[in-house]
């Protein structure tokens, strides 16, 4: 497209953002009936949660996007994609794959063992307890939180109404050609959006968080596809195996599986 061409479509955005903008912001701010509205998103969200924590075995894949925004503020979205399978209440296994990282994460209920593929590279650490438990410790402790770790746990509708000032019950969407419960949450860190599949299967079928605190606001998405439970679930071996004999490192110098590449420096880095 040349410039001519980019130039017409960059006014028509713009010319249909001030059409829809106003019209959007009169629909949110006047709705009637304001209190069931937030009092059926949270019905619909604990259903969810309620139906997620009570299956025993879960599968699924998952696209995600991370955007970062530079120091001159430009905007860029890492994306990648994995699985996730769990038993629970101790078993999980997780792949994820981007353009910088090939990662497998393997917790057995005693150990957990996270495998840099792309390096051959392997560390091991033990962490007995439930898969909530191991949630916890990779965010508190260890600062590998998992993706969209909330939406995993046994009990997700408390760690996600965790701090929310304001709820909507925005009607509808389509994902992935399934019709989805449209929700809206926001804390005074972050706003959150939650597409939830109507029927009797509840689950999450994309999620979208948002900083508030970030100029640009940049956004975590993941959206969920070929969900599985109970006997569709592929019998699954959650101990590690090494068929390319990696090399055992510590945790430090497992370098490349974070969620950032290595090239990338945070604001305030030394380097």
């Amino acid at each position: 497209m040349n410039k001519k061409g980019l130039t017409s479509v960059r006014k028509m955005f713009l010319r249909c953002m001030s059409t829809v903008l106003p019209c959007l912001m009169v629909l949110l701010g006047t709705s009637a009936g304001v209190s069931a509205d937030e009092a059926d998103a949270k019905r619909i969200l604990k259903a969810m949660s309620d139906y997620v924590g009570a299956q025993k075995s879960i599968s699924f894949e998952f696209d995600a996007t991370l955007e970062v925004v530079t120091k001159d503020e430009q905007k860029l979205a890492l994306a990648s994609s994995g699985t996730v399978t769990l038993n629970r209440p101790d078993k999980i296994r997780m792949t994820r794959k981007g353009g910088f990282a090939d990662v497998e994460m393997s917790f057995d209920g005693k150990t957990l063992t996270l495998l840099g593929k792309n390096l051959n590279l392997y560390t091991q650490l033990d962490v007995p307890g439930t898969i909530d438990h191991l949630i916890d410790e990779l965010k508190d402790t260890y600062q590998r939180p998992l993706p969209a770790a909330d939406l995993l746990l046994s009990n997700c509708y408390d760690a996600l109404m965790l701090d929310v000032v304001d709820v909507k019950d925005l009607g509808s969407g389509v994902i992935g050609g399934i019709e989805c419960d449209f929700l809206a949450f926001r804390t005074n860190e972050v706003d959150w959006q939650i597409w939830i599949a109507q029927g009797k299967r509840p689950y999450v079928c994309r999620y979208v968080i948002t900083s508030k605190r970030i100029s640009g606001g940049p956004q975590y998405t993941v959206q969920i596809r070929d969900l599985k439970t109970g006997g569709e679930v592929a019998a699954t071996d959650f101990s590690f195996k090494n068929p390319t004999n990696a090399k055992k490192v510590e945790l430090k110098d497992l370098k490349g599986t974070g969620d950032l590449p290595d090239h990338f420096i945070m604001k305030g880095d030394a380097k």
